[in-house]
């Protein structure tokens, strides 16, 4: 996947920005933060596994120039609109409630037909992929899956991959590895590639922050089965989801050390922290920092193993001027 995004406009290596105050302040060795507030030309993350859901689909079908359809709380739907406009196909996303304003003036501007429904993010997600099965021209890119749909959103996690691959090879070039990754976790599906990479790094445990309105894989992990909670309202727009993804839900089942919940002001507090040690967050972003201050605290630190040589990887998902999930 790596070689893939590399190929692709504004490609850079994101950076892994160390933060000594706060390490010494939470009693770790070493807290890194993967800044994904400028990636390939956008404020978020979701281009990585967009781009490379788009690119497997049109191999995958016999259309020369299908519609991508998706829905999204922002950053996923930018992310699908963009790769749309850089391959000059149509794209039509849809937008739950309470998205704002600018987040839907955002994916407008890159040429998406966008469509603002009255209903919550699971419902919208409904509504695309029936948009989307009722037009035989059309591809559903979503990032969250169901019974029947698995495929596109295997490659959206395969797609975030890169993330993991940069940031081990920049922590190994600082003679460090990972004893603790806190990943922001909407539906799921950057969780899920988190527990893929930890797969293969045994020592490395990886712990999910969600919003307190939103604690599906929280609660999922507590019952022991896929669940859906209600959701309310909170800054972390991008997390704001009820399900976690059916594909995601078996590894992290069994690859997750476990769930934290914030709340908007916890989120704020951590992006005005985050700000004057150089790293521009927006809410979903600064989560992992605002669940890492209540996991480095007794019991949950000695039950992590968190201690002065362990070295804690915090995913700033969003900059500030990120439109959502």
């Amino acid at each position: 996947m790596r070689r893939f995004h590399e190929t692709l406009p504004d490609y850079a290596v994101t950076p892994l920005v160390a933060l000594p105050t706060v390490a010494d302040t939470l009693g770790v060795g070493a807290v890194l933060v993967k800044d994904e507030s400028l990636r390939l030309g956008l404020p978020a993350f979701k281009m990585l596994g967009a781009s490379w859901a788009v690119h497997r689909a049109l191999r995958s079908t016999a259309h020369a120039r299908p519609r991508l359809v998706t829905a999204t709380d922002g950053n996923h739907g930018r992310a699908v609109a963009r790769m749309a406009a850089l391959m000059t196909l149509p794209a039509t996303i849809v937008v739950p409630e309470g998205v704002s304003a600018r987040a839907v003036d955002l994916i407008r501007a890159e040429g998406a037909d966008v469509r603002v429904l009255d209903m919550p993010y699971d419902r919208a997600v409904e509504h695309a992929a029936t948009l989307a099965d009722t037009d035989p021209d059309s591809l559903l890119i979503q990032d969250t899956s169901w019974p029947g749909y698995e495929e596109v959103p295997q490659w959206i996690v395969d797609g975030y991959a890169t993330l993991f691959d940069e940031a081990a090879e920049q922590a190994a070039a600082l003679s460090r590895g990972f004893d603790l990754i806190v990943v922001p976790a909407g539906v799921g599906s950057l969780a899920h590639a988190a527990v893929i990479f930890g797969q293969s790094h045994p020592d490395c445990r990886i712990v999910a922050v969600e919003p307190d309105v939103a604690d599906c894989v929280r609660s999922s992990l507590s019952a022991g089965t896929l669940t859906t909670v209600p959701t309310g309202q909170t800054s972390m727009a991008g997390l704001n989801c009820g399900t976690p993804s059916y594909l995601a839900w078996p590894d992290l089942h069994k690859g997750l050390a476990g769930a934290v919940v914030v709340d908007d002001r916890a989120a704020a507090e951590a992006i005005a922290d985050l700000a004057p040690l150089g790293v521009d967050a927006g809410p979903c972003g600064a989560a992992s920092l605002a669940g890492l201050r209540i996991l480095a605290a007794d019991p949950v630190r000695t039950h992590l193993g968190l201690g002065p040589d362990s070295t804690v990887l915090l995913l700033n998902t969003e900059g500030s001027s990120a439109s959502g999930g």
